[in-house]
């Protein structure tokens, strides 16, 4: 195929909604694999940053000094081609200091490779649960800078970019951290275009369990409003330091919103912080974050706040919301018992086939399709 843009086939761009070349014009440009091989020590196992279903991840530094991170895909099928299309074009037409923009890429007759720069403080992720977890480097100031910055970068491509974009995959891990722990929303490969006039489409099930809105894993409805249920979710997890799924004694699986939810009714708001945080916390934040994350998390969509209105009651520009009662979705049995996130060699399940079209398992508190009141009459597309 040679190294440009034919890897992203003008058919499957099209497809996928895009047009090649996006109004950006933050510097990118074209690798060749022997720049990043080299780069990357040879793909060396000592220079891997993380590795999941689409592949691995690998530190590397360009011949200029340039720190970067290589997502190298591990398959070549039609999906994965897809994907990366997808991401590269997002990725090159976002522009904003919340969003983790595109450095280049690489499209080899059998090589798929996507270039960022590098984060130093790696994934949110790593310091909730992975390896920096027991430096505590996230104070409380910290956290609340990530979630209005990781709100801000949502509230970019939800209202700010035309045509508008969902993410599809918010989770701690798709959370970079630079140098100064200013947070960056990565991994664009399952994002979807939103043309104006349309409120929802139907599409393949993709994302983390857990995080995933009950429209969205029972009936395929994805929608903006996915993404504000997936980013009250990660608004619980910075906030208490627990997983999305955890794994209690005997192998039973809760949720975090199941573990919230009685402290939440009952006001015991300080016992939901991470301890971490050894009770350095302001406590009027910590109530308007979590009645934050608790609107964000209702079962019925139209319930939600849009991203634009989460962002103004961060900054305090709305009235102070008043204690709420978080109502969990409650994942069936079979479901919680395909996943893996919360396993003891797995920080987060990455792996597509134990969270992909397994949703029929997933129990609501008497959801019906929100969307069949419609009747499906606003342009809603099968992708």
């Amino acid at each position: 195929m040679g190294s440009s843009l034919g890897c992203c086939d003008s058919e499957k761009v099209e497809e996928a909604g895009f047009a090649v070349g996006g109004g950006n014009s933050t510097p990118w440009r074209i690798f060749t694999y022997k720049e990043l091989h080299a780069a990357t020590n040879g793909f060396s196992e000592d220079y891997k940053l993380g590795e999941g279903g689409f592949g691995s991840v690998y530190w590397g530094k360009t011949s200029d000094g340039l720190q970067i991170a290589v997502k190298k895909l591990k398959s070549m099928n039609s999906k994965a081609e897809m994907e990366f299309a997808v991401e590269v074009e997002v990725l090159g037409r976002v522009r904003h200091k919340n969003l983790l923009g595109l450095r280049g890429y690489c499209a080899g007759d059998d090589q798929r490779l996507i270039v960022y720069d590098y984060m130093p403080n790696l994934s949110l992720l790593s310091h909730l649960h992975g390896q920096f977890a027991g430096e505590s480097q996230l104070d409380w100031k910290k956290r609340m800078k990530i979630v209005l910055g990781s709100a801000e970068g949502l509230l970019y491509l939800h209202h700010e970019v035309s045509p508008h974009i969902i993410h599809r995959d918010i989770k701690a891990s798709n959370v970079l951290l630079d140098s100064n722990f200013e947070p960056l929303v990565a991994d664009f490969g399952f994002a979807k275009l939103i043309p104006e006039g349309v409120s929802h489409m139907t599409t393949r099930v993709k994302g983390t369990l857990g995080y995933l809105a009950p429209e969205y894993a029972m009936w395929g409805k994805v929608s903006e409003s996915c993404d504000v249920y997936s980013f009250g979710i990660l608004l619980l997890e910075i906030v208490t330091g627990r997983k999305p799924i955890e794994k209690l004694p005997g192998g039973v699986k809760r949720t975090i919103t199941e573990w919230a939810e009685p402290l939440i009714t009952k006001g015991r708001f300080k016992n939901l912080v991470d301890p971490k945080l050894r009770g350095n916390f302001d406590e009027n934040q910590l109530i308007q974050t979590i009645n934050i994350a608790a609107l964000c998390v209702q079962s019925e969509f139209e319930k939600r706040p849009t991203m634009k209105e989460v962002v103004g009651l961060l900054k305090g520009y709305e009235p102070k919301t008043k204690p709420m009662r978080l109502n969990s979705v409650r994942y069936g049995e079979d479901l919680m018992s395909l996943d893996q996130a919360s396993d003891e060699n797995s920080d987060i399940n990455e792996d597509e086939s134990s969270v992909y079209g397994v949703f029929g398992a997933l129990e609501s508190q008497k959801i019906h399709d929100p969307y069949k009141r419609y009747g499906d009459r606003r342009m809603n597309r099968n992708l």
